[in-house]
This record gives C-alpha cells, sequence and structure tokens, in this order.
C-alpha cells in the first residue's frame, strides 16, 4: 500500500479551503454526469502510475470543453480551492497527482481533434487527445506525430505538452518547444488565454505559450494544442547492435552521426542490467546477446535504397573497426516493433524488480555512464540493482536504482550525491520528466537563485492564490 505523500514527506497543508457540498453541486449543475466522488473510482487517479506516491482527492472533474475549465477554474480561485491538472497520469516525479485533497482537473473527456491542415502538417486538437491515437490518425494521412514516447498508449498530448516531455524521438525532431505552434489555456482566475495560432513563424510579441510548455500545471491548464507534424518517413530501419565498453558505445554514436546524417532518427543505449530485467520481468528475448551494452539505431527517411545502402555501411565500418561485436537489422514494421520494445518497457521491467528511484538526468554525453559506474560503487549491496540507460542522441541518462522496498536511509545515499555529481558536470537534474512533487527542492542544482526568483515571480504573477498544482515544481518561496 502506497503511504500518502503528506506524510511520507512530511508536508504541511497550504491553507486552502476545504471541499463542501455545495461545491460539489455547484459542479455537478456544471457538468452533469462527469463529476466523480466515489472514493473507489477515485483510488486510481490519487496514486501516480509509479504507485510512490498518494493523494486523498475528494472530487474528480471531466470537463469537455475550455469554457467548462474556465468556469470551474473561476469557481475554485473564488472559493481558494486548490486544483490538481491531470492528463493520462503516466508522469514519473509525482507531478501528476494530488499531495493532499486538490480538485483533480482531469482532461479525459476533452479527446476532439480539432483539424489538421495536409498541406502544412499542423494539427489542432484538444488536450486530453491520447498520443498514440493521435499518431493513428495522422499516419492514415501520411503523417506523425513529432514526438514517441514509451507511455503513448496512455499519455495526453497536453500532458507532454505541461512537461514539455521528451522522449524517442527528440534527436530528430526537436522538442515540443519548436514544435508546438500554438496553445490555449486557462488561467487560474478562469480566463482563457488563446494562442492556438497554426503558423511556423510569428514574431509578435513575447512567445507566451512557451512559459506553458513545461510549467507542469503550475501556471495555467493546456485546453488545447496546436502542433506541426512531420511526413511519415516511407522507410524506417533499426539496428540493434551490440558494444563491449562505453567508450565504444560513444564511438558508435559519434560514426552513426557522421555516417547517417539526415536520416538518423534515434540513438538509444542500454546496459546489459536492463536487457536482463526486460528478459526476466517481461519475458521479452533479444536477438542480441551477451554484450555488457547495447545500442538501438534508428533510420527514418524518404528512399529505402538510400538508406539501407547508408545503413550498411555504417555497419560495415563499425563491424570492422571493432565497434560493435553483434548486431541484427530490422525494415518491416513488426520485427522494429519488437526490438523497440526491448528498450521502451525498461521502465515497465522496473516497476517490477522493487521500489524505484528514479533519475532523469542531461550530461556531456562522454560523461553519461560515469554517473551511473559511480553510484553502484557508492551503494554496493544497498541497492538490488543499478541500471542505465536512454538518450544517447540528446546526453539524456535515465539513472535507475531498484531495492526490495521504499527505504529512508537508501534515499539519503542517493541523494543529494546524484544532483551533486550532475551539477559538477553542469548537467540538469531533469532532462525529461520534470521537476513535479519529487525534484523541486533540488533546482538549485540546475538552475541560479535569480532564475528561480524570476520563476517564483511568474506563478506569482499568473496564478496569485497559487491554487494550481500546488506543492510542485518550485521550491515554497518562504
Amino acid at each position: 500500500e502506497v503511504m500518502l505523500t503528506s506524510e511520507r514527506y512530511r508536508v504541511e497543508r497550504l491553507p486552502f479551503a476545504r471541499l463542501s457540498d455545495s461545491d460539489v453541486a455547484f459542479f455537478e449543475r456544471l457538468m452533469p454526469g462527469r463529476v466523480v466522488t466515489n472514493p473507489e473510482e477515485l483510488k486510481q487517479f490519487n496514486v501516480d502510475w509509479l504507485k510512490s506516491v498518494q493523494g486523498c482527492s475528494k472530487l474528480m472533474l471531466k470537463p469537455q470543453t475550455t469554457a467548462e475549465v474556465s468556469q470551474v477554474l473561476r469557481y475554485c480561485c473564488e472559493r481558494n480551492l486548490a486544483v490538481n491538472p491531470q492528463g493520462g497520469n503516466t508522469g514519473l516525479v509525482g507531478g501528476s497527482v494530488p499531495v493532499f485533497d486538490e480538485i483533480i482537473l482531469s482532461t479525459v473527456s476533452m479527446n476532439q481533434i480539432i483539424s489538421f491542415d495536409k498541406v502544412s502538417g499542423i494539427l489542432v486538437c484538444q488536450a486530453g487527445c491520447i498520443l498514440e491515437k493521435l499518431n493513428e490518425y495522422l499516419e492514415e494521412q501520411g503523417f506523425i506525430m513529432p514526438l514517441d514516447l514509451g507511455a503513448k498508449g496512455s499519455c495526453h498530448i497536453g500532458g507532454n505538452v505541461a512537461t514539455n516531455a521528451g522522449g524517442l524521438r527528440l534527436l530528430r525532431y526537436g522538442s515540443l518547444r519548436g514544435t508546438v505552434l500554438g496553445l490555449e489555456v486557462v488561467l487560474a482566475d478562469g480566463s482563457a488565454l488563446n494562442c492556438l495560432t497554426s503558423l511556423r513563424k510569428d514574431n509578435t510579441g513575447y512567445d507566451l505559450k512557451q512559459l506553458f510548455i513545461g510549467s507542469e500545471g503550475t501556471l495555467g491548464v493546456i485546453t488545447a494544442v496546436s502542433i506541426l507534424c512531420p511526413q511519415k518517413p516511407k522507410a524506417v530501419n533499426l539496428a540493434f547492435l551490440g558494444c563491449q565498453s562505453f567508450a565504444k558505445v560513444l564511438e558508435t554514436f559519434t560514426t552513426c552521426r557522421a555516417m547517417l546524417g539526415e536520416i538518423l532518427s534515434a540513438c538509444e543505449f542500454m546496459d546489459e542490467r536492463c536487457m536482463e530485467l526486460v528478459e526476466r520481468h517481461l519475458k521479452l528475448s533479444s536477438p542480441v546477446t551477451g554484450s555488457p551494452f547495447y545500442v538501438l539505431v534508428e533510420t527514418s527517411g524518404s528512399n529505402s535504397t538510400h538508406d539501407e545502402e547508408k545503413l550498411n555501411n555504417f555497419l560495415e565500418q563499425a563491424m570492422t573497426s571493432g565497434l560493435v561485436t553483434d548486431g541484427t537489422v530490422a525494415t518491416d514494421d513488426k520485427k522494429i516493433k519488437t526490438l523497440w520494445s526491448l528498450r521502451e518497457r525498461i521502465t515497465e521491467a522496473l516497476t517490477h524488480d522493487g521500489y524505484v528511484y528514479k533519475y532523469d538526468i542531461s550530461l556531456p554525453v562522454g560523461k553519461l555512464y560515469d554517473l551511473v559506474t559511480d553510484t553502484r560503487a557508492r551503494l554496493g549491496q544497498g541497492a538490488k540493482n543499478v541500471v542505465g540507460y536512454g538518450h544517447l542522441g540528446d546526453g539524456n541518462l535515465h539513472l535507475n536504482i531498484t531495492a526490495e522496498s521504499y527505504s529512508h536511509s537508501l534515499l539519503e545515499a542517493i541523494e543529494p550525491f546524484v544532483y551533486e555529481w550532475t551539477a559538477r558536470y553542469k548537467g540538469s537534474i531533469s532532462a525529461e520528466h520534470g521537476l513535479g512533487f519529487k525534484k523541486k527542492q533540488f533546482i538549485q542544482y540546475s538552475k541560479p537563485s535569480e532564475a528561480v526568483f524570476l520563476m517564483q515571480r511568474f506563478k506569482a504573477m499568473l496564478d496569485p492564490k497559487g491554487i494550481l498544482n500546488p506543492y510542485k515544481m518550485l521550491p515554497s518561496s518562504s
């Protein structure tokens, strides 16, 4: 059973109002049939996907329109009721569930595609659309989403934007800060901000949407998104390779970047312990075995013969120079999906291994694995498994430590050690997962105090009562 977040982390509830029967009655009049008060039904929305944090909200609302979100927030602002915006609840830092009894404002019923322009590739949709569903819709039109995540089957695009999710395609298509062209956002006082532009170029004033991308629901609730989608590549190839050392992994990456150029769409790595966990807990089997490291290289382009020739040249070079000792190549969809699942499902495999301490770090790529080695040495027998995997292409390491169960002394051995190590090499303590509830007190390892102070001023200006996703992202200003 998960302990209440407030108890485990000793957080004090801020002086928000308590939910009354008349509040519930107001919401039931506003959206009949889309108000959840049944404690059994609320359970799954009060706990995060990792089962590591848990709130005790007594109410979940499922608006369908921006107007409804607007009315909800206007009411909550007047009544001083705290609100926890929630998408697919697949976050990994405790940002998507209540800490106390905040009202859960779910985007689950806001799942309409508003428009898609086949000439420009611009999609406009509501925030509650599921990433995989959007991708399926686009593929029928010859396009794809510019982001791809392991959680694609349940995460919402609004949540992706609110957390500035990175994922597997970032190397090729860049971050959401570049592909999101416009947003519609409802502010804490209920006013709707429509910046839902569908232009690639718009240089009129401050770029307000950037404030909300990655703001983790603390500055406003994203209700709709306009996003630039790339054309679906005609040819996709995937190489799954075994390397004998991390130095060889790095050299494989620089070689593939040089030789594959514009068709390189992903470059991922995992260590042998990740592979063992995926095979043991999920019963998946890998065609490449017996290596300390595995590298996954994906190409996508418009000409299969051209791409295959490039990939074969790269593989020949990697094999003959001893960078890669073993490997397999997939060109058909089914085999590609099977190979990708070895990498995409690591997070899931880890949850079967016990309690997971998750770290999502950006580092100079040459230093990427040293953190895993140093952490492993530091924890010794204190941890069950210490593994490293992630996005080689953008210097993003996922360091995960598993133990039979949560232990405060193990946590103290890991934190702030991991953050100090990261800060020493000028890395970021959160490359793509955000800060949420679990990492907010460590922001100073990645941002100067002046920057944090400015962030707190933005928060105070846009949400003076502090009702939006309280206790998250920013350290308390007191």
